[in-house]
């Protein structure tokens, strides 16, 4: 008999703006599921490139628990992180695959993007200006 460890995904988005220039947006699937020992991939796509195209980190919660920092600047594990959890992924479009899965792995897993959106560059002119 198999047993099946259910993922839930969520999102979190960050971004700072120096301007209102529209809303970026992530996506991301539902729910997935797997038999222990199996794998799966979470995708998670941004509306803009993240930051330096890879400020997008992912983390854990289970049952309501702490928030777990798994995967920072899209491919580096966080210390103490199973090497089962793998983050790969730029510019827009990143994935967390998680190979050999554990019972303990059933949780909600987060996606955090990082941008900065600059405004356009201005020009302030003066009335009084002398050479």
């Amino acid at each position: 008999m198999s047993t099946f460890v259910s993922v839930n995904i969520m999102k979190w988005l960050i971004h700072r703006q120096t301007a209102s220039l529209g809303q970026i947006t992530v996506t991301q699937l539902g729910a997935v599921s797997s038999a222990v020992g199996g794998s799966v991939s979470i995708k998670c796509r941004t509306s803009q490139n993240v930051y330096n195209n890879n400020y997008l980190a992912w983390y854990q919660q289970k049952d309501g628990g702490v928030t777990k920092l798994l995967i920072y600047r899209a491919s580096n594990r966080q210390s103490g992180i199973p090497a089962r959890f793998t983050g790969s992924g730029s510019n827009s479009d990143f994935t967390l695959t998680i190979s050999g899965v554990q019972a303990e792995d059933a949780a909600v897993y987060y996606c955090q993007s990082y941008h900065i959106v600059q405004k356009p560059p201005s020009v302030r002119l003066n009335r009084n200006c002398r050479d």
